[in-house]
Order: C-alpha cells, then sequence, then structure tokens
C-alpha cells in the first residue's frame, strides 16, 4: 500500500495526498477528511522518512550514549525519550561504545537518516584532543547538536551540565569538617565531567590544608568488584584512608564491600559518599551517601532547550545545573 493508491481511491491527485501528509493549509477541510478517510480504509502508515524530503523535518532526534547498560546513561535515555515523545518527536538510539571510529560512524549514521538534531548522552563524546571533535563541529552546521553533561564550543552546539566541581567540592569539605583527613578518591574516566569531579576533590582539600600523596587519587573500571579489589589491594599495601569519596555509586559501593570483608565499620571507621544517585545507593546495606547529578532535570533541561532551538528562541549554549548531596548512613556529618 502506497500514496499512489491512496490517490486513485480518494479520485485526487498524488500532490494532494501529500499536502494532506505534511499538513499543508491550501488543502479544503473536505478534501483533507476524505483523503484521510480513504488512508485508514486502505490501512496505509506514511512513511516518515520519505514524509521528511519534503518537510525537511522527519520529527526524529538522534540520541548516542557509549553504554546503555550503565546505570545513568540508562536513567538518561529514558527521560530523554519521554519528554522528546511528549513534544511529537520519534528517537534513534545508537549505542556507541567508546571507540572514536565507532563514535564517528554512528554519528554520520544519524545524520544519513536526516534526523532533526542529535543528543550525546554523557561526557564521553567530546574528545581531549580538539581534532577529534571535529566531526561534531562539521555536524553542527546542519544540525543541533546536544550535549548531555558534556561541553565543547560551537555554533549550534549546546551543553546542559551538571557542576559536578561544585558537588565532589561540596561531598569532600563535609568529609574534612566531619573529621576524615585521609580520603581516597576513585574515578572512572578522565572526561569533561571526571575531570571536574577530581578538580573538586582536589580544591576542597587545598582549601582545607591537606596534603595527600598521588597513591590516594586512583582510577579504576566502573565495577563493584573491581574497587573492592583495588580497595584490599590498597589495605594490603598499608595505605591509610579513613573516607572514599567515588566518582560513580557503583565505586562506592565497592567500598562497602571492602568494608564488610574486612570487618571495619562504616561510618565510625570509614566514610563512604558515591556519585549519581542511583538505585544502587538504596541496595548497599547501610545505604549510600551519594550525590544526585540530577540526571532527570539535565535530560528535560536539554529537550526544552533543544524546542527552543526549533522555534528560533535566543537559548543559552551552556546550561548549568547544581547537584544536591543526599546524606544516607554512609557517614556521620
Amino acid at each position: 500500500m502506497n500514496i499512489y493508491d491512496v490517490s486513485k481511491k480518494a479520485n485526487v491527485s498524488i500532490a494532494t495526498v501529500s499536502r494532506v501528509l505534511n499538513g499543508n493549509p491550501n488543502v479544503s477541510d473536505k478534501t483533507r477528511a476524505k483523503v484521510l478517510e480513504v488512508m485508514d480504509e486502505l490501512g496505509y502508515t506514511p512513511n516518515v522518512f520519505a514524509r521528511g524530503l519534503g518537510l525537511n523535518t522527519i520529527h526524529t532526534i538522534g540520541i548516542m550514549c557509549s553504554d546503555s547498560s550503565d546505570l545513568y546513561l540508562a536513567d538518561a535515555i529514558y527521560y530523554l525519550e519521554r519528554d522528546l515523545r511528549a513534544n511529537g518527536y520519534d528517537v534513534i538510539l545508537c549505542c556507541t561504545g567508546y571507540e572514536l571510529e565507532t563514535k564517528q560512524k554512528y554519528f554520520d549514521l544519524l545524520c544519513s537518516k536526516r534526523v532533526d538534531a542529535i543528543i550525546l548522552a554523557g561526557s564521553k563524546f567530546v574528545e581531549m584532543r580538539p581534532k577529534d571533535n571535529a566531526y561534531l563541529l562539521d555536524g553542527a552546521k546542519n544540525i543541533p547538536i546536544m550535549l548531555l553533561n558534556g561541553f565543547l564550543e560551537g555554533h549550534n552546539i549546546y551543553s546542559t551540565v551538571c557542576d559536578d566541581l561544585a558537588a565532589t567540592y561540596d561531598a569532600a569539605t563535609q568529609l574534612i569538617q566531619s573529621g576524615q583527613r585521609k580520603i581516597l578518591y576513585l574515578y572512572t574516566s578522565t572526561s569533561y565531567s571526571g575531570g571536574n569531579k577530581l578538580k573538586g576533590y582536589q580544591n576542597a582539600l587545598a582549601d582545607a590544608g591537606i596534603c595527600l600523596g598521588a597513591e590516594y587519587v586512583r582510577q579504576c573500571a566502573k565495577d563493584i568488584t573491581a574497587a573492592k579489589e583495588l580497595l584490599l589491594s590498597l589495605h594490603a599495601q598499608g595505605l591509610e584512608f579513613d573516607a572514599v569519596l567515588a566518582s560513580s555509586d557503583n565505586l562506592a559501593a565497592g567500598a562497602v564491600k571492602f568494608a564488610h570483608g574486612l570487618n571495619i565499620r562504616i561510618p565510625d571507621q570509614l566514610s563512604v559518599i558515591g556519585y549519581n544517585n542511583s538505585i544502587l545507593a538504596r541496595c548497599t546495606e547501610p545505604e549510600l551517601t551519594s550525590v544526585d547529578s540530577k540526571v532527570e532535570a539535565l535530560c528535560t533541561t536539554t529537550v526544552n532547550t533543544l524546542m527552543g532551538v526549533f522555534n528560533g528562541m535566543n537559548v543559552p549554549s551552556r546550561t548549568t545545573i547544581a547537584a544536591d548531596l543526599i546524606k544516607r548512613a554512609t557517614t556521620n556529618f
């Protein structure tokens, strides 16, 4: 069943059917009703991509994420899709992994589908070398590029970010004020977000006059068991720490398991703070104090900004949202 069948059955031109599909006002109500009735009778569903050729829009947004199994990104995809659907837009999701070549491949694929915009969920899409971001800058010449918790300066590129630096600064400061001095920092990546989190921790220690060696900053895979094993290794080597501040709840949950294994009391002997306030924060025993990075607010703001771009409004190229520290049983402040 195609547009030609609808045209023949309704006894109108193909151009008239096309105008009805595209919402063109230059069609009488009587003719429009007749064409829609025939479409319903024949069970005709227009091809969204073919329709978009005439409208210069297919009402579809591309979303790229590195790993949809990641709790933070899974939540982000849900909220983005929900808010885009509420605004009348469909979604094409691409899970890219972390290799630059694959990211570029999926970006080009979405562009070839003539999507109306592309949302990059997570901070792993902005590369350290400027030349590796050239494909994003080039793509932004044709469609809006939205960064969710990542930042890249460029025309038609819009970023919505959590204030990760202030969040970890506040978390580390509260640990210090509650008596912790040997705060171990665990992180997963050196992305834009990851770099800001690390800087917040370092600034808090510096402002408190605390000087810790490089051994107190450790990179670890975003995995509960990997974090537990790392802490067991550091403990066996004689590294003393009275608190763990982690860049994700996965790592913080590993710290809780480490403490349980050695009968270290939480929070009396070891304080633990996670990040993202994910479901993991409520699954540990005791429950995790965690930074709420406001993923839902980030997603809603990203979609609202995009709708503003589509409507020709003057929207900011960068929006920053403050995080909250959700205090639970792994800290004593």
